[in-house]
C-alpha cells in the first residue's frame, strides 16, 4: 500500500457523519432552500414544468414513488468527433449525504443549482433508520444493530429526507454508501464476500424504500425514485472490500463504482464489466507527495487526523485545500483532460475549512469553458456512448501529459 505523506490511505479514507450535530439550522425545504420546482441552467425540459409537481405513483408503503424520468438531465450525450477536444468532466460527491443541522446540504444544493451542475450523493441507508428501530439492521459480521457511524436524530431524518428528495428533483444522483461504515477489526468490509454485500444492500434498499413504515413520519412526501431502479453505484467505506463488491454490483446491473483504492488522474477503464471511477491523487501544495482527492485526507495530512486542530493554522490549510483541487483540476484541464472525481462529508472539521475550500474550488472550475460538472450516473451515460477506440487514445495520456500536436492533430488519429 502506498503511502502519501507519512499518513496511510487505509486510515484516512471516508468518514461517516456523526449524530451529535446540533438541530434547528434551515434545511432543505425550508424558504431558505432551494425550490425543487424551479429549473437550474442547461437542462433539457424532460419532467416537470416549473411549479408543477411530478405525477406520483406509491412504492410500497409510500416511502417512495415513480414520478417518471428525472428532471433537470443534461442534453443527451453524443459521441466524440475526430480531431474534437474532449470536456472536463468534474464530479463532486458526497459520502453519507444526511443532512445533520450544519445546513451543509442545502449550502451546497444552491451552490450546484446556481451553476447548473450535477452532484452525486452516496445516502447512507441507516441515515434514515431511527435508532429505536436499529435491531433491524443486521449487519453482515457485526452484531444486530451495531453501526460505527451512530444512529441520526429523528430531526435529522426528516432533513436528510427532505434534502435527499429536493437533491433528486433538482436533477443529482442519488447512489449509495451503504450503512454502518466498518472498517477495522473482524467485521470489516475489507472481509466481506459477495453475499455479505448482497445483504447489505438489501437493508440498504429496504431502509430507503421503508422509511416511512420505520419512522412513522406521515407528513413528509415520498422520495420521487424508484431507488432499486435509481442505484446503480456506490463508494464502500474507508475505499474497502471492491474486489468481491464488484461480483454483487455486476449481478445487480450496477453501472460503475467509485471504490478503488485511490488512483491517477487518468482516464478509466473497467473492472469485472463495472467502471472503475476511483478518489485520485492530486498534487498537494508544499509537499513532495500526493494526496487523495478527499477532504479527510487533506485534513489527515494537515492535522493528523485530528478534526479540531490549532485554529491558527485554519487559514493556510483552507487555502492548501483550495490549492490542492484548484490544482488537480489544472493539471488535467491544461492536458489530458482527464475526469476529477472528489470527495467530501457535510462535516466541519477544523472549522469548516474544508467545506469553504470545497465551495471555492468549485466556483474556480465552474465558468471554465468546455468544463461539465456532472454526477457519476452522468458521467456513464457520457462514457457508455463513446468509441472504445477513442476512449483507448485518451487512456494513452499518463497524468498531466499533454496530447501530442494538440487534441486535433491527436483525436483525428483515433
Amino acid at each position: 500500500m502506498r503511502d502519501f505523506g507519512g499518513v496511510s490511505r487505509r486510515g484516512l479514507l471516508g468518514w461517516g457523519l456523526g449524530a451529535a450535530a446540533a438541530v434547528g439550522i434551515a434545511g432543505c425545504g425550508s424558504p431558505a432552500a432551494s425550490d425543487p420546482g424551479t429549473p437550474g441552467p442547461v437542462k433539457n425540459p424532460k419532467g416537470p414544468k416549473p411549479g408543477e409537481k411530478p405525477a406520483a405513483k406509491a412504492l410500497g408503503d409510500g416511502s417512495t414513488a415513480d414520478t417518471g424520468p428525472q428532471p433537470h438531465q443534461p442534453d443527451k450525450p453524443v459521441p466524440l468527433q475526430p480531431g474534437e477536444t474532449p470536456p472536463q468532466f468534474v464530479v463532486f460527491s458526497w459520502d453519507g449525504a444526511g443532512e445533520i443541522g450544519n445546513g451543509l446540504f442545502p449550502r451546497f444544493l444552491k451552490l450546484a443549482k446556481d451553476h447548473g451542475a450535477g452532484m452525486t450523493f452516496f445516502l447512507s441507508g441507516l441515515y434514515l433508520l431511527p435508532e429505536s428501530k436499529k435491531s433491524l439492521y443486521q449487519p453482515p459480521n457485526n452484531p444486530v444493530g451495531a453501526s460505527d457511524i451512530g444512529y441520526l436524530k429523528d430531526e435529522n431524518i426528516r432533513n436528510t429526507l427532505k434534502c435527499v428528495r429536493e437533491a433528486w428533483l433538482d436533477g443529482h444522483e442519488i447512489g449509495t454508501h451503504f450503512n454502518g461504515h466498518f472498517c477495522g477489526g473482524s467485521g470489516s468490509v475489507a472481509k466481506w464476500t459477495p453475499d455479505d454485500w448482497q445483504s447489505e444492500i438489501d437493508q440498504a434498499v429496504s431502509f430507503v424504500t421503508n422509511w416511512r413504515t420505520n419512522t412513522g413520519f406521515t407528513d413528509l412526501e415520498p422520495l420521487p425514485f424508484d431507488y432499486r431502479k435509481e442505484l446503480v453505484g456506490a463508494r464502500t467505506p474507508c475505499l474497502l472490500g471492491q474486489d468481491n463488491l464488484l461480483a454483487t454490483a455486476q449481478k445487480l446491473g450496477w453501472r460503475y463504482d467509485s471504490s478503488s483504492p485511490g488512483g491517477l488522474q487518468v482516464w478509466p477503464v473497467k473492472k469485472s464489466g463495472i467502471w472503475d471511477l476511483p478518489l485520485q491523487s492530486l498534487p498537494f501544495p508544499g509537499h513532495s507527495f500526493e494526496v487523495l482527492s478527499m477532504d479527510y485526507n487533506i485534513l489527515a495530512n494537515q492535522s493528523k487526523n485530528t478534526t479540531r486542530g490549532v485554529p491558527a493554522n485554519y487559514p493556510g490549510w483552507r487555502t492548501q485545500a483550495t490549492a490542492t483541487y484548484l490544482g488537480g483540476f489544472r493539471r488535467a484541464y491544461e492536458t489530458n483532460r482527464a475526469p476529477l472525481f472528489i470527495g467530501n462529508h457535510f462535516e466541519e472539521w477544523n472549522g469548516g475549512i474544508y467545506m469553504d475550500a470545497v465551495e471555492e474550488a468549485f466556483k474556480g472550475m465552474a465558468d471554465k469553458r468546455d468544463v461539465r460538472l456532472v454526477s457519476f450516473r452522468q458521467f456513464t451515460d457520457w462514457l457508455d456512448v463513446q468509441d472504445p477506440k477513442v476512449l483507448a487514445k485518451l487512456r494513452g495520456l499518463g497524468p498531466g501529459e499533454p496530447p501530442a500536436g494538440g487534441w486535433a492533430a491527436y483525436m483525428t488519429s483515433a
